[in-house]
């Protein structure tokens, strides 16, 4: 017995064809990676003597300086820091920032606005207490263009006072593309060719494994991101990462812990196994979420809504938006989507604050880590034009299901759209 309806199962068959180009695409950006991360492992000599947990001060944890050298060789840093003492993606971003920054210094954001939470932490548009602007922080942004990064307006927006540009690879809660790995070489050569000291610095969330290589291997002197999205491979429970240029590290990893101590401590509380583990499965887990985003594009297309990328579009991140254009659509799409999640499937999403967010978040989110992006979810403030953001997937099949299951619920509710 089919679990949806004979329209829907329509529009499945002919995204499901639509999407068999892209789906070809991604498989061999998938075994690229996936060679790469193991021909690191083999390198490293990995073995189960580094998954043990360790406790107190937790010096010469051989597990835990053996993760850092193997993410840094993936990424083409360095050095890196990867830890479950970083409780989420903005706060890897953010020790980044205060590790690196100093009271006089500006901070210039190259791709607008950053995400809700990045505005707390920044504090000029949203105030907030301990921001960078209460330690003399100065800020500025450059407005992308309608075609992406404004390259021309870069030479105006990088000065002599300027220390870092902020460069946010995914879309966030916007309808603009992400940058693909090209992108990113072409906006840190430009600033490096007007400031050769100021710092680029990637936020890579939602844009690993995507490409080949990684923003540091493109010109990027640092980045950041979270272990609970793609490079945790639906595995890490925790976490977040920092690769780069050592020095830049080492700053970072002084506001992580303590001046003085740095990278020397941070016990492997949980058996860093599941960080090897998820490593290791990070490029076929992000191939089953991009294949489940060019299917989510070409079924809504199908249905006749707006998607952002489009069904054939090159991805950069693993971000699908959907415009539905109402409230009610969203929360219908994302009680939809819950209800085909394997965990908390009963639970029916409502808009609320959350921490961090100038408005009310909808999330669908059935994970079996707390706010795992990699994981199948779905989210978005409730503002014009009321879009949803889905990203990740465990398995292809599952999206495909889920998916559906927020049609369906839209169907449900009899929305009219143009």
């Amino acid at each position: 017995m089919d679990l949806f309806s004979k329209k829907l199962n329509l529009a499945k068959e002919l995204a499901l064809a639509q999407s068999q180009p892209m789906f070809s695409a991604i498989d061999d950006v998938a075994q690229k990676n996936t060679g790469r991360v193991l021909t690191i492992f083999r390198k490293h000599q990995i073995s189960d003597y580094h998954f043990r947990t360790t406790s107190g001060y937790a010096y010469n944890d051989a597990g835990r300086m053996k993760l850092d050298a193997v993410w840094a060789d993936i990424f083409g840093a360095e050095k890196a820091l990867v830890r479950t003492q970083f409780v989420s993606g903005t706060h890897a971003l953010a020790t980044v920032l205060f590790g690196i920054l100093r009271p006089g210094d500006e901070l210039v954001s190259i791709t607008g606005s950053p995400y809700d939470t990045m505005q707390t932490v920044i504090g000029h548009a949203h105030p907030s207490a301990g921001s960078l602007k209460e330690f003399g922080i100065t800020y500025k942004e450059l407005p992308m263009g309608e075609n992406g990064v404004d390259f021309e307006g870069i030479e105006r927006v990088i000065t002599s006072n300027t220390k870092v540009a902020l460069i946010q690879r995914s879309r966030g809660y916007s309808m603009r593309q992400p940058l693909y790995i090209s992108d990113i070489r072409a906006i840190c050569a430009q600033i490096k060719a007007i400031k050769p000291d100021c710092i680029c610095f990637v936020d890579n969330c939602y844009g690993e494994f995507i490409d080949i290589m990684e923003p540091n291997a493109a010109g990027a002197d640092i980045i950041a991101g979270s272990l609970i999205k793609n490079p945790g491979g639906g595995i890490a429970p925790t976490g977040g990462y920092i690769a780069g240029r050592a020095d830049l590290v080492d700053l970072a990893s002084f506001r992580l812990t303590a001046p003085g101590l740095g990278d020397e401590m941070g016990a492997s509380l949980i058996e860093n196994r599941l960080l090897f583990q998820g490593l290791f499965l990070a490029p076929h887990t992000v191939a089953q979420s991009l294949k489940g985003a060019a299917f989510a594009a070409a079924f809504f297309s199908q249905l006749g809504y707006q998607t952002s990328p489009t069904p054939s579009a090159t991805r950069g991140d693993i971000i699908q938006a959907i415009e539905l254009g109402s409230q009610e659509k969203m929360v219908a799409f994302c009680r939809g989507l819950q209800k085909y999640s394997p965990i908390d499937s009963y639970v029916r999403p409502e808009p609320s604050a959350m921490p961090g967010y100038a408005d009310q978040i909808i999330m669908a989110a059935g994970t079996f880590i707390q706010g795992a992006s990699i994981e199948l979810s779905a989210d978005g403030p409730m503002r014009p034009p009321y879009t949803v953001y889905l990203q990740g997937g465990l398995t292809f099949e599952h999206v495909v299901i889920a998916v559906m299951g927020a049609a369906a619920e839209l169907d449900h509710g009899k929305f009219s759209h143009s």
